[in-house]
């Protein structure tokens, strides 16, 4: 978007708390255009549960939370948002002048009932699942693309001055949701109460959950990561997500190879699944 820019503040308070917010980064109609992707990934893992006949995989739960991994490698016309201006920005000012996009997908609550979603560190699940316990921090960026409220299932923030959290910690496995679990305090966090096309950016270590949605319409968000060098599995053998470049050295280089490694993802049903798993299956 014209004029965007990461100001001194915005980047010092990202530093301080782990988190900070952009109202009306993302014009209108790259916001439509994610919600007709959205519409497609949400049939593509309705029809990938119908193949494997079971209505749960991984954290995707039919009608009540889905959970879309990776789309960019199935739609690349994603990367209109995903390598635009307003996300240059925010890797230039909030990564560092190396950056690869991690990961992306769609994170969709059902209308009337859609599950909330644990506390954790998206490092936390990284760890859990195969990944380099000594990957560095990375971003997330979560945007949603309907007006967010706690009603519909927002997320939830925990900053680090009330957390105290500044490393990652060893997440708990929970099987009813296959969440994996990373805080079990009393703290609330602070909810994101937000316009459509907002970016709420927080380090790979801030906790953070999300409540269900217990509105008649869903509620939908596009989630794009960036690391500042590519995360591998915990044998370092393997691309944990992707590591699709971006930026080197401040310039930007997208279109430039991945590194000679194969993909963890190639090898799963989807992207929660241990390789252990797979290995036993």
């Amino acid at each position: 978007m014209d004029g965007f820019e990461v100001t001194d503040e915005q980047a010092r308070h990202f530093r301080q708390e782990g988190y900070v917010l952009f109202e009306n980064a993302v014009p209108a109609e790259l916001i439509e255009m994610l919600r007709n992707e959205c519409a497609y990934f949400v049939r593509r893992e309705d029809e990938k549960m119908d193949r494997l006949g079971v209505d749960q995989l991984g954290i995707t739960h039919r009608n009540k939370r889905y959970h879309a991994a990776f789309a960019v490698r199935d739609r690349p016309g994603l990367g209109s948002y995903l390598f635009g201006e307003v996300l240059k920005k925010v890797c230039e000012a909030l990564v560092g002048p190396d950056a690869y996009l991690f990961f992306d997908g769609f994170v969709v609550k059902g209308a009337e009932g859609g599950m909330k979603l644990a506390w954790h560190q998206d490092s936390g699940y990284v760890n859990a699942v195969d990944g380099d316990i000594d990957h560095k921090p990375y971003i997330t960026v979560w945007c949603p693309l309907d007006d967010v409220t706690e009603e519909n299932g927002t997320i939830y923030i925990l900053p680090t001055s009330e957390a105290g959290i500044r490393t990652w910690v060893r997440h708990e496995f929970d099987p009813p949701s296959n969440d994996w679990v990373g805080y079990f305090g009393p703290a609330k966090g602070v909810p994101v109460i937000a316009k459509a096309g907002t970016l709420a950016v927080f380090s790979s270590l801030t906790m953070h959950s999300s409540g269900a949605n217990l509105t008649p319409r869903l509620r939908r968000a596009y989630i794009a990561q960036y690391s500042p060098e590519p995360v591998l599995t915990a044998d370092k053998t393997m691309l944990w997500g992707n590591a699709m470049p971006f930026l080197r050295g401040g310039a930007e280089v997208v279109g430039e190879p991945v590194p000679n490694l194969p993909y963890r993802i190639d090898r799963l049903t989807h992207g929660n699944e241990q390789l252990s798993e797979r290995a036993e299956a």
